[in-house]
């Protein structure tokens, strides 16, 4: 257990910019552009959102030239999200759960 890397990883997914990022690319793979205009957000707070995403490797990514193109980690992301998103449907019934939703 890395209890060092529990911190910075849930305030990742804490963060609403940075949960926005990664359901935007939950859907598709994206460049900042694409997620500037999809997210209605300046440029410079997605890069810096970006970084901080990729330093705990919940985003990578793949160069190809000049453009940079971000995706989920596969391995790990896409399958806690599935299991978040099941633990939701099952579990959060409550009055204070559908209060966050």
């Amino acid at each position: 257990m890395i209890k060092n890397s529990y911190y910075p990883f849930f305030t990742n997914l804490a963060n609403k910019l940075k949960m926005d990022i990664i359901l935007s690319l939950r859907k598709k793979e994206k460049n900042v552009t694409e997620l500037t205009k999809d997210l209605v957000v300046e440029q410079s707070k997605i890069s810096h959102a970006l970084s901080s995403l990729k330093c705990c490797n919940i985003v990578k990514v793949k160069q190809l030239g000049k453009q940079r193109t971000y995706y989920l980690n596969k391995d790990t992301i896409l399958k806690i999200l599935k299991l978040i998103d099941n633990h939701a449907h099952t579990y959060c019934k409550s009055e204070c759960c559908e209060k966050i939703r």
